[in-house]
C-alpha cells in the first residue's frame, strides 16, 4: 500500500506592498521518517516564534494592580500559616489588588479565600492559574477566574504576564521553582520594576546561600546586585507595606 503524502507549499504573495511567504516544497511521504521529522521540528519552532511575538504584546497600562501569591499546597485551613496568607490576601484586596495564585489547595486556596472574604463595589478578581496534576483535581472554590495549563512552562509564563508583583510564602519545590524563575527574569531584565517579596524565615538562608556559593568562584557566578533582587521580609505586615509602596508608584505611573 502506498504511504499517504504530505504536500507543503511555498508561495510568495504580495500583501499591502509587503512580501509574505508560505511554506511550499515537494510532496513528502510519511514513510520518509527523516523528512517528516524535519517538517515537524520546523513547524513546532515556527509555532514558538508566533507565541513569542504574541506574548511580547502588553497593554501600556493595566486597569487593575495584580499580586501573585506563591506558596505551599499542603497547609490546611486550621494552620497559622494558612490564616496568615489569607490575611495578607484580604488586606491586599482591600487596597484594590487582584489576587493571582496557582488555583490549588493549601496556601493558594488561603490567598483566594482571603480575596473572596472582602466585599467590593466592583468586580473582584481572585484568579487561579492551574497546572494539570493528578493530585490536584479541581481549582479551589474561592477562584472567580480560572485558567488551566498542561505544562509548568506555559503556566509560569502566564504568571509573568498576569502580575505586577510577587509575594512568596513558605513552600516546597514548586514554590522554589516559581521563585527562582521570577528572580532570573528580573536579573536579566525581562521583568522590570516588579517586586519579588519573600516572606518568612525560610528565605534569607536561600539568598545567603546563593550569595556565598556564587561569589566564591573567580570570576563570580553572579553580580552582587543580583542578590538584592528578592526582598526578604520577616512577616505578613512587612509584605503588605512593600506592596502598598509599589502600588502607589504604579498608580503614579512611576513603576
Amino acid at each position: 500500500m502506498r504511504a499517504p503524502e504530505i504536500r507543503i507549499t511555498l508561495e510568495r504573495t504580495k500583501m499591502n506592498n509587503e512580501t509574505s511567504s508560505t511554506l511550499k516544497c515537494d510532496s513528502i511521504s510519511l514513510s520518509n521518517e527523516e523528512a517528516v521529522k524535519k517538517v515537524l521540528v520546523e513547524s513546532v519552532f515556527g509555532l514558538w516564534d508566533v507565541v513569542n511575538k504574541l506574548t511580547s504584546l502588553r497593554p501600556s497600562k493595566r486597569d487593575r494592580y495584580r499580586v501573585t501569591i506563591f506558596g505551599a499546597a499542603r497547609p490546611e485551613a486550621d494552620t497559622e500559616l494558612y490564616q496568615e496568607v489569607k490575611r495578607v490576601a484580604a488586606a491586599l484586596t482591600e487596597l484594590g489588588c487582584d489576587i493571582v495564585t496557582g488555583g490549588g489547595p493549601g496556601l493558594m486556596q488561603a490567598a483566594n479565600e482571603g480575596a473572596a472574604s472582602i466585599p467590593t463595589s466592583g468586580e473582584r478578581r481572585s484568579v487561579g492559574i492551574r497546572v494539570d496534576l493528578p493530585f490536584e483535581q479541581e481549582v479551589n472554590a474561592f477562584v472567580t477566574q480560572a485558567h488551566e495549563h498542561q505544562t509548568f512552562f506555559t503556566r509560569l509564563h502566564h504568571f509573568v504576564l498576569a502580575s505586577d508583583a510577587f509575594v512568596v510564602a513558605p513552600g516546597g519545590i514548586g514554590t522554589l521553582l516559581e521563585t527562582m524563575m521570577i528572580w532570573q527574569l528580573l536579573q536579566v531584565g525581562h521583568l522590570k520594576e516588579t517586586p519579588l517579596i519573600l516572606v518568612g524565615n525560610m528565605w534569607p538562608g536561600l539568598v545567603e546561600w546563593a550569595r556565598t556559593e556564587m561569589s566564591r568562584y573567580d570570576p563570580p557566578l553572579a553580580n552582587p546586585v543580583d542578590f538584592s533582587i528578592p526582598k526578604c521580609v520577616s512577616n505578613a505586615d512587612e509584605a503588605i507595606a512593600e506592596i502598598r509602596r509599589h502600588q502607589e508608584q504604579w498608580r503614579r505611573g512611576t513603576a
